[in-house]
């Protein structure tokens, strides 16, 4: 049981982080002329992409704990 609530603590925040990305790229696609205005598309934009590497990092580093056996 231990190890179902650790992959649980562990899963969901990287899950929310994943709707947190669809959630900005959504807001970029609907503001992008605003944001174009404003000299902020670019930030916006890394912004993106780093989040994006992060939460991709942290699956594949819960994917690793899970094939190691410790969660």
């Amino acid at each position: 049981m231990k190890n179902k609530a650790m992959r649980l603590v562990w899963i969901l925040p990287n899950l929310l982080m994943y709707f947190m990305l669809i959630g900005l790229m959504v807001f970029i696609v609907i503001n992008a002329e605003g944001l174009q205005d404003i000299n902020q598309f670019i930030v916006y934009i890394v912004f993106v992409l780093l989040l994006g590497l992060v939460t991709v990092a942290g699956s594949f580093r819960i994917r690793s704990w899970i094939k190691e056996g410790k969660l």
